[in-house]
């Protein structure tokens, strides 16, 4: 009998754990990526809960502990740079210290998830789906470069702008919830000499997060500002800069260095603070995992444990109905809804700052992967 194939749109968390679970179950992959490679740079990111079940499956928990930050503790400073106040039981980016769950940057992540999803698995780097045409007997896929391709789904993974879901779904705005802020991220040297400590400085709408990475060799840092929605060029990153040198140019203790930094920096990245909200995620013969179907937001800490749940949860139930997608597009949708519903909240349910830590407890370990 002819193999199944798959398109897996977006080489992040969500495409690469969905690839590496879709061959498990017996498909051959193919996994498209618009960058040349896998993308650098990134901020630190949580998995939580039964997310580190889905590692541990997948034979890379020890790699990702073992990878872990190793914050001590943080500060929050004022507007000047005068320390109001500080912990060594939390930081705001990944909770409780001596908690169970792990932070890791997002590219070492990204590396770890490479590595088990080489095998039986194409990529197409540099490339990126043009159209998508759906008919009964599978899906007729244009790239922007490589030769036109049939195959029998498409699973876009390919983040909160995702092509997978206009193509299939409709245009951005039906899907998109506005949370009222925008950030940057980008790495640099570590000029300010952090030893594993966050460092936190707010004033009203604007705050940014530093911190060391890499044996505290560099920095990554966090820049946001509280706005309304307003139109922007997404691929002009001078233009993203020099908004976060307007909006966060009145703050004190380094913050001149830093936008300085900033505007040297070759990973530099920018969105709003957004959810993805559907009442499906499933159309035809195409599917959405992560943020292209689901995104909580960073507010919510759990972007990517819904990834990587999501990607485990979708390909089990490929595997047992494989000649119904139907069937298992149903399931993934029922299974994963209120999982997706509970770790949303986080980001919502408290908007002055992190979530309780008894909700984040229940969110993420809120589905059991065998069920």
């Amino acid at each position: 009998m002819r193999a199944r194939t798959v398109l897996v749109s977006g080489a992040g968390v969500a495409g690469l754990a969905t690839a590496y679970w879709l061959r498990h179950q017996g498909y051959e992959p193919t996994v498209v990526e618009r960058a040349p490679g896998l993308r650098p740079g990134g901020q630190a990111i949580d998995v939580r809960g039964v997310a580190l079940d889905v590692l541990d499956r997948m034979g890379v928990l020890a790699d990702a502990r073992r990878l872990r930050t190793r914050m001590r503790g943080m500060s929050m400073l004022d507007a000047t740079g005068e320390e109001l106040w500080r912990s060594t039981e939390q930081t705001f980016s990944s909770g409780r210290l001596d908690s169970d769950d792990i932070e890791l940057l997002r590219d070492d992540l990204t590396a770890l998830l490479y590595g088990q999803a080489r095998d039986g698995i194409e990529y197409l780097f540099g490339d990126s789906i043009a159209t998508l045409q759906q008919a009964p007997d599978g899906v007729r896929v244009g790239f922007e470069r490589a030769p036109a391709r049939s195959f029998d789904l498409v699973v876009g993974a390919d983040g909160l702008h995702s092509t997978v879901r206009r193509l299939a779904f409709g245009a951005e705005p039906e899907f998109l919830r506005h949370l009222g802020a925008y950030v940057g991220v980008f790495s640099t040297g570590n000029f300010l000499q952090l030893d594993d400590w966050q460092v936190w400085l707010q004033d009203g709408g604007t705050s940014y997060v530093v911190y060391p990475a890499r044996g505290n060799s560099e920095l990554r840092a966090t820049l946001g500002f509280s706005s309304e929605p307003f139109a922007y060029d997404h691929q002009d990153t001078g233009q993203q800069k020099a908004l976060l040198r307007e909006r966060l140019g009145h703050l004190g203790w380094e913050t001149p260095k830093l936008l300085a930094a900033m505007r040297e920096a070759p990973d530099f990245y920018f969105d709003a603070m957004a959810q993805i909200h559907m009442d499906r995620w499933t159309a035809g013969r195409a599917a959405l995992v992560g943020d292209a179907g689901y995104c909580p937001s960073p507010l919510s800490g759990q972007g990517t444990s819904l990834a990587l749940v999501g990607a485990y949860v979708l390909a089990a139930e490929l595997g047992r109905t494989p000649d119904d997608y139907r069937a298992a597009f149903d399931r993934y949708e029922a299974r994963l809804r209120p999982f997706v519903a509970r770790n949303q909240a986080l980001a919502t349910e408290n908007p002055s700052g992190p979530a309780p830590e008894e909700a984040v407890e229940a969110a993420k370990n809120a589905l059991a992967l065998d069920g």
